[in-house]
């Protein structure tokens, strides 16, 4: 099982106590950028396009917990940038240890082995490594030769120190099945807690403007990979969305269900599309037009997402809030999701795919460790 059973029941009973208040519209994961620098420039993100002076600006612990008791969601996701860059993140994940939030921190490895000591082996803290392939293929995807031995490593180094190691991985047109399924089977040895799985957003500001999947070619990869089924694997991630993936159970965006709190304020709408900042989380809301925006809506920039900030929150209310999704839950939960029959189609990375303008590289990347 990839996540904890303590940590299920503390969602499940956050989602029923959400609904038996008569609350359709609430959040389950917080997205906390506490910095948008990183040590990396990966082709596919557009999380670090700012000037050097939003770069190099950082929240506070306070500003971070504040955000946390504002939202109230169970767990809060610290993606970045390099959360690690932060001068004093240990002291963000100590606070919300003891306000019992589940955190994930979400890392690329290069600095967890240095910073390991700072940390202490906790049910709610899990470090979330960014795992996109085997050797060659993880460096070639994060644009540096040596990352995923280094990652590797630290990942070794955390599971032996008590620590919950988790993975996530993003997919994008160049994605082979069988070395996803490689992937997958190297971090089950390796003893990670769990696997995340999704595909990549179309940021229009990432440099790399020709790999992004359109939603058919998403489902195809995933039901290529998925065509063989190890039971040993297990993924941080509701069965509903795995399947949704495969294009086996249909879901609808709810992107308040993952608000996104920055330097800037609370984002509008969502982690993945950014229409300016308001100053408080009951603005943000009360006057997001959330229906504005889900495939469901036309939205141009959200016809294509699959993207688990998008749906993992729909799954989950789905699981503990419907029977039929309920079911479904379960089933899957005791005896595995069933192979997917390969589609006879072309190799996802061989499809064409509409693109738009490449965005510029960016120009004022700060990759500088903050002591």
């Amino acid at each position: 099982m990839g996540v904890p059973i303590s940590q299920m029941w503390t969602v499940s009973r956050y989602v029923l106590t959400q609904r038996l208040r008569g609350r359709n519209r609430y959040p389950l994961v917080l997205m906390l950028e506490p910095l948008f620098r990183c040590n990396l420039a990966c082709a596919g993100c557009g999380k670090i396009q700012h000037p050097v002076d939003v770069l190099r600006r950082e929240l506070t612990p306070e500003q971070c917990f504040q955000a946390v008791e504002e939202c109230g969601a169970p767990i809060v996701s610290i993606p970045g940038g390099e959360p690690l860059l932060h001068s004093k993140m240990d002291e963000i994940v100590a606070g919300l240890v003891a306000r019992k939030k589940y955190i994930y921190l979400c890392t690329n490895g290069l600095l967890l082995e240095k910073h390991l000591h700072k940390f202490k082996p906790s049910p709610y803290l899990s470090f979330s490594v960014h795992i996109d392939g085997v050797g060659a293929d993880h460096d070639r995807s994060v644009c540096r030769d040596g990352v995923y031995d280094i990652a590797i490593r630290a990942i070794k180094k955390a599971v032996e120190a008590g620590f919950r190691v988790t993975t996530n991985s993003t997919f994008f047109r160049d994605a082979s099945p069988e070395k996803i399924r490689e992937m997958f089977d190297v971090l089950t040895e390796l003893g990670v807690e769990g696997m995340m799985v999704s595909p990549g957003y179309e940021y229009e500001k990432a440099p790399d403007q020709e790999n992004f999947l359109p939603r058919e070619q998403t489902v195809s990869l995933f039901q290529r990979v998925f065509s063989q089924v190890n039971r040993a694997w297990h993924f941080n991630q509701s069965p509903l969305f795995l399947e949704f993936l495969k294009g086996r159970w249909d879901l609808e965006c709810t992107p308040w269900g993952n608000p996104t709190y920055n330097l800037f304020g609370w984002q509008k709408p969502c982690y993945l599309l950014d229409e300016g900042h308001v100053g408080s989380f009951q603005e943000l809301m009360e006057l997001t037009s959330w229906d504005n925006y889900g495939r469901a809506s036309g939205n141009p920039h959200c016809a294509n997402c699959m993207v688990h900030s998008g749906y993992e929150a729909t799954a989950v209310q789905q699981t503990f809030t419907t029977w039929k999704g309920f079911w479904k839950t379960a089933q899957l939960t005791l005896f595995g999701a069933k192979p997917t029959e390969a589609p006879a189609a072309e190799p996802v990375s061989r499809m064409e795919i509409a693109s738009g303008s490449p965005a510029p590289a960016p120009e004022n990347l700060v990759a500088l460790e903050v002591h």
